[in-house]
């Protein structure tokens, strides 16, 4: 049927191997991440499921990336050939709401962890467990845990707060001058916004993370500290994984621009690129409030 007369508005896309590939590569990075992290075997020298060897989540991972590449670069040449009526740009439309619904629904959770332990750590502490001494129930009961140095939120994560809501302004920016016609406008905001969030992912990663001061107590006991540096850390991390993985998105968009695959009428990958970034902007509003601003004022009134 794909290459019979077409008599529809919809596009059906030719015999791809690229779902096949990419579930022989989310299935060798997953058994390659349990293997890095685990271990399946206690002999030395195997060098595939020994703990902490890398080459078979690496061979997952690198199969990934190079069916993002064959993958998406199919779809911009469906594009390109004008298989996307506007009946496909609409679904087009609505596979990224939904997606970026679903993303919403993954941060929910890490915001749901560290409401959950700051507003309710006091019952943690009136639990009675046999194995907990005075120490442990002290650490439930405060949040930030005592011997907890968090971040001055007005420090760097206000300078990169600054930098992604400036970001923000300059994709606007290459938006709406593609849609006026304005290609050099477009092509200088989104090599600034690419810029930033380069900026972004070095202050967070290269200059801020080095510095957390989290304390783990003296016996590195799981419930002293570690729950709050691993919320911190697994809220902050994914986030900037997002903020990494919508530099690069933006990234093709300038290179597809270059390219001259954008006009004013149809360009909706940037657009799409456009609506991610947002995305990403808004979820640091939220980290910066909740995850970095709250438990540096609470921590400064006690």
């Amino acid at each position: 049927m794909a290459h019979g007369d077409v008599k529809h508005d919809y596009h059906l896309v030719n015999p791809s191997p690229w779902p096949f590939v990419a579930s022989v590569g989310a299935l060798l990075a997953a058994i390659g991440g349990v293997v890095l992290m685990r271990g399946l075997t206690t002999e030395e020298g195997d060098f595939f499921f020994s703990k902490g060897q890398w080459p078979l989540f690496t061979l997952g991972m690198l199969i990934l990336v190079v069916t993002c590449i064959g993958w998406w670069g199919d779809v911009i040449k469906e594009s390109r050939q004008g298989d996307h009526t506007p009946v496909v740009d609409i679904g087009l439309r609505y596979g990224m709401i939904l997606f970026i619904a679903s993303e919403v629904m993954f941060f929910v959770a890490w915001f749901w962890m560290f409401f959950e332990l700051a507003i309710f750590h006091e019952h943690r502490a009136a639990w009675v467990v046999p194995t907990w001494d005075e120490a442990t129930t002290q650490a439930w009961a405060n949040w930030p845990p005592p011997h907890v140095e968090a971040f001055d939120p007005f420090h760097l994560p206000l300078m990169n707060t600054l930098i992604l809501l400036l970001s923000g302004t300059t994709v606007t920016w290459a938006h709406h001058a593609l849609q006026q016609g304005d290609r050099k406008g477009a092509r200088m905001g989104l090599l600034l916004t690419v810029l930033l969030g380069c900026l972004f992912t070095y202050v967070q990663f290269g200059v801020e993370y080095p510095e957390a001061g989290f304390y783990f107590g003296n016996q590195g006991d799981v419930t002293d500290a570690n729950i709050y540096g691993a919320s911190f850390f697994m809220a902050t991390g994914f986030h900037g994984f997002h903020v990494i993985i919508g530099t690069i998105f933006l990234a093709v968009c300038l290179l597809r621009l270059l390219a001259g695959h954008f006009t004013p009428q149809k360009h909706f990958g940037l657009e799409a690129a456009a609506w991610y970034w947002h995305f990403v902007d808004v979820v640091w509003l939220f980290l910066f409030t909740f995850v970095y601003v709250m438990p540096y004022l609470t921590m400064q009134s006690h």
